[in-house]
């Protein structure tokens, strides 16, 4: 394949084309999301593929299927195009002066200690700014930031996922407190992990970070894994949990030290079964080049 494929014809078109194939292989469905017709779709298709000198595509089915080339041109079609389109989000910037939109993405316990401290500085001190935060676990953080949707994340590389497609600064580990309902059986004394163990746990996942963490110590305390009726990422629906039952939830330090303080209806077990997750880092997508604005917010936030 030719390695001057602009020299060749390639156009914006073409890239537009294969992006969206990347995310759905049914050529109809391209074609009208793209405005245009499944005949001239087609006709980009194969346009692609004189250029490039090898086959993107192979019929299957009632649809097509990419090949290895173009599911290797697609993923970078689709990188080109959140460049250009931040691009034109920096334009904006610069024509603006300290305005512009920042998309954060945050696991819970960094959105209270670090997110919220930088955001109300920048509110001071570039009032035109917006930031839109999203608050969620890892795993859907990284995949956010790959596809373009956020500019950055304060999170953890998500088990399997590859590193090199990301750029990833440790910030910190976090500590992890076991949070009840105010009036709680085991507050006011000394429970032992046996009765923590023996009440039901509210976690997110199988697959979350924390929740992996906490069930990697417990099974080295040579400690029995807590039942979980209920998981899920959503921090509201664990807190409505707490508040309704004798349930357990392990959450960062950040998080108690915000909503089981004095008067606020939860408080921390006073057990400390030595729970902390590893550091989750400022990460952004690979060779990523931020705007003056999230350029702005994350110097804020590391600091």
């Amino acid at each position: 394949m030719t390695a001057d494929l602009t020299a060749k014809g390639l156009k914006l078109s073409h890239l537009r084309l294969l992006a969206a194939l990347t995310e759905t292989e049914h050529l109809a469905t391209v074609a009208g999301r793209l405005g245009i017709s499944q005949p001239a779709a087609s006709r980009l298709l194969a346009e692609v593929e004189g250029i490039g000198g090898t086959a993107v595509h192979r019929r299957d089915g009632r649809g097509i299927a990419l090949t290895e080339a173009g599911q290797a041109l697609g993923r970078r079609a689709a990188r080109i195009l959140r460049e250009l389109n931040d691009a034109a989000r920096e334009l904006e910037e610069i024509d603006s002066g300290h305005t512009g939109q920042v998309r954060v993405g945050s696991v819970t316990g960094p959105a209270l200690s670090h997110v919220m401290p930088a955001v109300r500085a920048a509110s001071r001190d570039a009032p035109a700014l917006t930031v839109e935060v999203e608050v969620a676990a890892s795993d859907l953080l990284a995949a956010m930031l790959l596809e373009g949707r956020l500019d950055f994340a304060l999170c953890r590389l998500p088990e399997g996922q590859d590193p090199a497609l990301f750029t990833a600064q440790p910030v910190a580990p976090e500590t992890v407190d076991l949070v009840v309902r105010d009036g709680h059986p085991l507050l006011g004394g000394k429970p032992t992990p046996a009765q923590v163990l023996q009440l039901d746990w509210v976690m997110q996942g199988p697959k979350a970070i924390l929740r992996q963490t906490v069930e990697a110590r417990l099974t080295s305390l040579g400690l029995p894994l807590p039942r979980v009726p209920l998981s899920t990422p959503s921090f509201l629906m664990t807190l409505a949990v707490l508040q309704d039952s004798d349930a357990v939830a392990p959450l960062a330090r950040a998080v108690s030290d915000r909503f089981a303080g004095a008067g606020s209806g939860f408080a921390v077990l006073p057990v400390d079964l030595g729970i902390v997750v590893p550091p989750y880092a400022l990460m952004t997508r690979a060779g990523a080049i931020l705007t003056p604005a999230a350029e702005r917010l994350r110097q804020m936030i590391l600091a």
